[in-house]
């Protein structure tokens, strides 16, 4: 007698090993973890004793939001095959993808941080926490810019859809009841 083996865990089939799009959930509950971990650090370390926030992770975070913008735009037209442009290379969309998932995700998370950080810095009245107010805040702003600009990559990394019209038929299709 043979037993009949169980089926892998997370499903089986073709499906099982696809990638989705990034969920906005994941992002949040990333960003709210992020978030809570900057308040208890700040609020549990003397403030004071820590150096001032600097500036370079904020313009990173806004050049890596101003590149991927621009990917999603010079990508989005390659794939659609507007005139003057060159056809995209599938590998080159495959490894977008994978950046803007990845970038998406620490990008919420330092988002969150600085959320965190932003929301301490504000109920804080020394002098110290006043003068980093502002590299707070442009490191939340600039890590909601490559939340956005990763998503936006990651969406224009999509085929287009086709009309009926012009889709050629599956031959899978054309053999009911195999599959």
């Amino acid at each position: 007698m043979t037993q009949a083996k169980s089926p892998p865990p997370g499903g089986s089939g073709p499906d099982r090993s696809r990638m989705g799009p990034t969920r906005i959930s994941t992002l949040v509950v990333a960003a709210l973890a992020a978030a809570a971990v900057a308040w208890l650090l700040i609020s549990t370390l003397y403030y004071s004793g820590i150096p001032r926030l600097p500036w370079l992770p904020v313009v990173t975070l806004a050049g890596l939001a101003v590149l991927e913008a621009y990917a999603a735009i010079n990508t989005r037209g390659r794939i659609e095959r507007k005139p003057g442009r060159e056809p995209v290379n599938p590998l080159l969309v495959a490894r977008f993808v994978v950046l803007a998932k990845a970038s998406a995700l620490a990008a919420a998370i330092f988002a969150g941080f600085y959320a965190g950080l932003t929301g301490w810095l504000f109920v804080e009245t020394t002098r110290a926490a006043m003068d980093d107010r502002p590299a707070a805040g442009g490191g939340l702003l600039a890590s909601l810019a490559l939340v956005g600009a990763a998503l936006w990559l990651e969406r224009s990394c999509r085929v287009p859809e086709r009309p009926d019209d012009d889709r050629e038929q599956d031959p899978r299709d054309s053999r009911p009841g195999q599959r």
